[in-house]
């Protein structure tokens, strides 16, 4: 089942998990767009969702090792 939460930060707007299609998501604060991301399970995804830095956190650990992504 998908999900998808809202976070604050000012990078990020919403984190979500896409089961069916095993995907991170993440949902950009200033376009409005979200980007699903492979590689990752739904345990980062909560991570993120509640990390104390959630734009720090994708910076970190997502963006730089995010292989295949797509914006949907």
């Amino acid at each position: 089942m998908p999900w998808n939460k809202p976070v604050i930060s000012s990078m990020i707007s919403e984190v979500g998990w896409d089961e069916e299609n095993q995907e991170l998501l993440v949902t950009f604060a200033k376009n409005g767009k979200t980007a699903a991301y492979k590689g990752f399970d739904e345990a980062t995804a909560e991570q993120l969702s509640r990390a104390p830095s959630v734009g720090g956190m994708f910076l970190a650990e997502i963006k730089p090792f995010a292989g295949a992504w797509r914006y949907v």
